[in-house]
């Protein structure tokens, strides 16, 4: 692989990175003083899981903007697929700055349908330019699902 594949790789992976770096600011601080007084579902990971998750996550999403990335010449909707995807990472973001931060988990919760729709969208464009890289955030998707689905939980049990 040459040096300057590998530096798009990486650049891409560090973009993708961003919306988490974020996210921890308002995440750690509030997970002993305010996530655990909440009531939790029954079916909550451990805590210790979110990190190794997020990481892969974050990784194949860099790796599948790095796909859709090195189509730029070839095909026009890169540059609309990178921009859902710019959205989708915004809005990631915001999210644990809303749960996490201003604690309001119903407003998180219809910030995280809207991520979901998001990352939908970056899939179905992403596949139209580069099977593999829609293929790639998948499991993204289903771990969002998941996630919507413990704030909505949160929501019922503590509003």
């Amino acid at each position: 692989m040459k040096i300057k594949n590998i530096i798009t790789i990486l650049v891409w992976i560090i973009i993708a990175f961003i919306p988490g770096a974020f996210g921890a600011l308002f995440t750690a601080p509030n997970i002993q003083s305010w996530y655990i007084t909440l009531n939790q579902p029954v079916f909550t990971p451990p805590s210790w899981l979110f990190g190794p998750v997020w990481t892969l996550l974050y990784i194949s999403m860099g790796v599948a903007a790095t796909l859709i990335w090195e189509k730029r010449k070839e095909n026009k909707m890169v540059k609309a697929a990178l921009v859902i995807f710019f959205a989708q990472l915004f809005i990631n973001g915001l999210w644990s700055m809303i749960f996490f931060g201003q604690h309001q988990i119903l407003q998180a919760l219809f910030q995280i349908i809207l991520l979901w729709f998001l990352i939908l969208a970056t899939i179905i464009k992403f596949y139209q330019i580069n099977t593999l890289a829609g293929l790639i955030l998948i499991p993204y998707l289903l771990w969002v699902s998941f996630a919507a689905l413990l704030n909505y939980s949160f929501w019922t049990l503590n509003r």
